[in-house]
């Protein structure tokens, strides 16, 4: 009996431009904002409309002025963020230079100096890792980080799924083929 394996297509979500509202927590830009928002309901002719198009509009003024003050972001984050690097950072990068040497070299002492760099960086990369999960799995029992641990439980679901989806094989009368005595050539 034949059997064909789906895979499952992963699609990549379109990106939508946001706007910087994070912005609005410095004092200046909150007080540039609020002053333009009121300039445009003050000048909004607002007699005639109902409840949901006054709501509309305001909810217009507020968005367009929020673009305008604040900014939109540019495109998708092209990385993930990695929380310990900045700490390893410096024992990459010689790692990195050691190991152009050697490349361009290729001699034992440079060999040498390179798997001790990369000794080194694996140390401190995994020690820099252990603080960090460390510090999260403190943060974690914080009342305030509660959802933090739902929404890791779901990233690590969707990392382990396996690949599912199965083509049958249908006879001439369209039904499920489950034995080899009803495939006919």
């Amino acid at each position: 009996m034949d059997r064909w394996f789906k895979a499952r297509k992963s699609w990549r979500r379109k990106f939508e431009p946001r706007v910087h509202v994070w912005k609005l927590k410095e004092e200046k830009t909150c007080q540039e904002y609020r002053c333009m928002v009121r300039g445009k309901v003050e000048e909004a002719t607002w007699k005639g409309l109902g409840v949901n198009d006054h709501w509309q509009q305001t909810k217009g003024f507020m968005m367009e002025t929020a673009q305008v003050i604040c900014g939109m972001t540019k495109g998708p984050r092209r990385h993930k963020e990695t929380l310990w690097w900045n700490e390893t950072a410096e024992a990459v990068r010689e790692n990195k230079i050691k190991y152009g040497k050697w490349k361009k070299e290729n001699t034992k002492e440079v060999w040498k100096e390179y798997k001790k760099s990369r000794q080194n960086a694996t140390r401190v990369i995994s020690s820099a890792k252990e603080k960090k999960q460390k510090e999260y799995a403190n943060d974690l029992n914080d009342s305030e980080c509660q959802n933090e641990i739902f929404r890791i439980a779901t990233q690590m679901v969707k990392e382990r799924q396996d690949i599912t989806g199965l083509n049958c094989i249908k006879g001439a009368s369209g039904q499920v083929i489950v034995d080899d005595k009803g495939i006919c050539c």
